[in-house]
């Protein structure tokens, strides 16, 4: 069995991810419309019944705002968030379908192996997401203000790593965004830079020689663009002697479209 991955949409405006092998499919987030998530399942072959779960990260509503249709659509859908989450949730979802993880603790679903762990952000207890199946690893790693040493250790050894890249410094700096909002986005409990994105990646690839398919993610509709934070990573990357291609492939998960389906 393989383990395959599909970003629907990655960005300030909404957010939502496919994780599957032949068994088991799963949903990171719902921050689009329903329409846009159930239209990439059968686009990507996923039939309903195969999706056995949807993990939320945190309740800002680009990460859950389409929570109740899938909980309609997807019956029966477990639901699952920690404790914080749960409690910050302004969507109407049907007791039956909530479950409560522990941040930290691995969660069994099907054939795949989930690990969450905290991430730095302004949310109730935000986290990210590892999932295991079938012998690889893929993580995501979105909203979070920088890279603590439990993240870095968390993703390093991904097979697949969709890592935020939410904004370039100088077009936030000198964009139209209130003071108190442009301070928020770059402190410890904002959103990782394009900058932080490519420091991150080059630790990594540093310490861990091994092929590894990267996508840049949840990138802002105004304070970035995907060529600026491809250039800005591969800058940052080369400045370490580490390039692109080979073992070492990037790209941008982009905030209206969905992306291939991922052999990981």
């Amino acid at each position: 069995m393989a383990l395959k991955f599909c970003s629907f949409a990655s960005g300030s405006s909404g957010n939502s991810y496919l994780v599957k092998d032949d068994d088991t499919a799963i949903l990171i987030d719902a921050g689009i419309s329903g329409k846009r998530i159930l239209e990439g399942l059968s686009e990507t072959q996923t039939p309903g019944e195969q999706v056995k779960a949807l993990l939320i990260t945190h309740e800002h509503i680009d990460h859950v705002k389409s929570i109740p249709i899938l909980t309609r659509r997807l019956s029966p859908l477990q639901v699952w968030a920690n404790e914080g989450t749960w409690q910050a949730i302004d969507r109407p979802v049907p007791q039956e379908c909530r479950r409560v993880f522990e941040t930290g603790r691995e969660l069994q679903i099907g054939s795949l192996t989930i690990r969450s762990f905290p991430v730095p952000h302004d949310a109730s207890e935000p986290v990210g997401f590892s999932v295991t199946g079938s012998g690889r690893k893929l993580s995501i790693v979105t909203d979070a203000g920088y890279i603590t040493e439990e993240i870095h250790e968390e993703i390093r050894d991904a097979d697949l790593l969709l890592l935020e890249a939410n904004h370039e410094r100088e077009m936030l700096l000198m964009g139209r965004y209130p003071y108190p909002l442009k301070q928020r986005i770059l402190g410890d409990e904002g959103h990782l830079s394009n900058v932080s994105a490519g420091e991150a990646l080059s630790r990594i690839a540093g310490e861990v020689e091994k092929k590894r398919q990267v996508l840049l993610g949840h990138l802002s509709r105004e304070n970035n663009d995907p060529n600026v934070a491809m250039l800005a990573v591969r800058n940052i990357l080369m400045e370490h002697d580490i390039f692109i291609g080979g073992d070492l492939n990037i790209e941008v998960a982009r905030r209206e479209e969905r992306s291939g389906l991922f052999t990981v």
